[in-house]
């Protein structure tokens, strides 16, 4: 028995469950399985638990609350016992997970089809890149607006910082596009020692920023920690991830974990929702790293029981129905999570209740309810910005693609620093990436 994963491209790949794939066959454990009918709902269910839980932490976690017409944003995770609770909604690891087993399944697929690896480059970038243009424009623009009509620039810029912020993912995932056909052949040649490498980059990396106390040299694990967790996407593709390293990675992803935060400098909190300096986050540390074998060994684990429910009619028609729309829901919910706070805090007079109390717990509950109906049309609506336009096309040459993808993440990191708020900066940002957009088309013959 297969099951398939579903490229962004729409085509598809059959995977072996685990168990399938025996070490007694070294060429099978390494092979990329052929096409085949069908779609590995099991990797929608992933995408779908992640978007929701960012959504849940996006209102859940800010503290907000007006003085004197001012809006004064806080965090849950500086209330004792809330970094719990990171532990729980920190699934980023997963959807770079997912992402390495789609980039995989494409970039295969597109070189047995003789495409290039600039053309490839060229179609990912456009796909990532172009969906963030008129999300940048709104924001800008309303952003602009409402300081002119006299709103309070400091909580306009709380606002417009949120919805930057979300833009650090394709920042990073800019990198591992790159990254991709180098780390494929890498990939088909050494197996299991490329992430173990990776993730032993990370080691190395913590190793010295707390060893010296250069923090900047943390940074440089934006690299390591997230290639390191894309390349285990990799793995899963090829079948290679059996149930007894399922169970491996599981226990000693979460053994690592907990051992760095009790033994090592490392923070407790997993997220940094308006709290990144106290957070594994920025810049990703180990024990993210370690935070996300766990998670990837979990679900594989349990792969079987949630492919069972995920392929049941019902289910299966919601996730076809939601999961093509989980990006630009990304993308846009800062919207109305902004919309929903701004009229309870400055219309209604409602601060944040204290966190952690049954109050906020019902706070959390009826926001959620009152942002589901607002999400799913503007989503509905946005979501035809996903697809790039038509004079985005054709293949722009190696030198003009990397060109395109240094303007692109550096744009989008522009704009996730800044936010899409007033000022210059983020107007350069846009342009930024707009500039590297252009440079994905073939060039004009004259």
């Amino acid at each position: 028995m297969t099951v398939t994963v579903e490229n962004e491209g729409g085509g598809v790949l059959s995977v072996p469950p685990p168990g399938t794939v025996h070490a007694a066959s070294p060429a099978a454990d390494q092979r990329v399985p052929r096409p085949g009918a069908g779609r590995d709902r099991f990797l929608d269910v992933i995408r779908l638990l992640v978007m929701a839980l960012v959504v849940m932490q996006h209102w859940w976690l800010p503290v907000l609350a007006q003085d004197q017409g001012v809006l004064e944003a806080g965090s849950v995770l500086e209330t004792e016992g809330g970094f719990a609770l990171t532990w729980v909604v920190q699934v980023m690891p997963l959807i770079f997970f997912v992402g390495g087993a789609a980039n995989l399944i494409s970039w295969r697929s597109a070189s047995d089809k003789g495409v290039t690896a600039q053309t490839w480059y060229a179609r990912r970038l456009r796909r990532l890149a172009w969906p963030v243009v008129p999300l940048a424009i709104v924001w800008i623009t309303a952003s602009h607006l409402l300081v002119l009509s006299g709103a309070p620039a400091e909580s306009v810029l709380v606002g417009s910082g949120a919805a930057g912020m979300v833009l650090w993912f394709l920042a990073v995932y800019v990198l591992v596009v790159v990254a991709t056909p180098v780390l494929f052949g890498a990939q088909e040649r050494f197996g299991w020692w490329v992430p173990a490498a990776l993730l032993a980059g990370a080691v190395a990396v913590d190793a010295v920023r707390y060893g010296t106390g250069a923090d900047w040299v943390g940074y440089l694990n934006i690299a390591f920690v997230w290639l390191g967790i894309h390349q285990l996407g990799f793995r899963y593709a090829t079948g290679a991830i059996r149930l007894r390293y399922a169970a491996m990675m599981a226990v000693g992803g979460g053994v690592a974990a907990l051992a760095l935060v009790l033994a090592g400098p490392y923070s407790v909190n997993m997220t940094g929702v308006f709290a990144a300096e106290t957070s594994n986050v920025s810049p990703p540390t180990l024990v993210l790293g370690s935070l996300g074998v766990l998670q990837i060994g979990v679900a594989v684990l349990l792969r079987e029981r949630i492919s069972a429910w995920s392929d049941r009619p019902g289910p299966a028609r919601m996730l076809d129905r939601v999961c093509p729309q989980l990006m630009t829901v990304y993308l846009w919910h800062m919207i109305p999570v902004s919309v929903v706070a701004g009229v309870l805090v400055f219309g209604l007079g409602i601060d944040t209740p204290a966190p952690l109390t049954g109050t906020w717990l019902l706070w959390g509950v009826l926001g959620l309810a009152v942002l589901l109906p607002m999400i799913a049309p503007l989503a509905h609506w946005a979501v035809r910005f996903e697809n790039p336009p038509k004079a985005l096309s054709g293949s722009p040459g190696m030198l003009r693609v990397l060109v395109a993808a240094a303007l692109i993440g550096g744009g989008m990191l522009i704009l996730t620093v800044s936010g899409l708020g007033v000022g210059l900066t983020p107007l350069l940002g846009l342009l930024a990436v707009l500039s590297g957009l252009m440079l994905t088309r073939a060039p004009v013959r004259v």
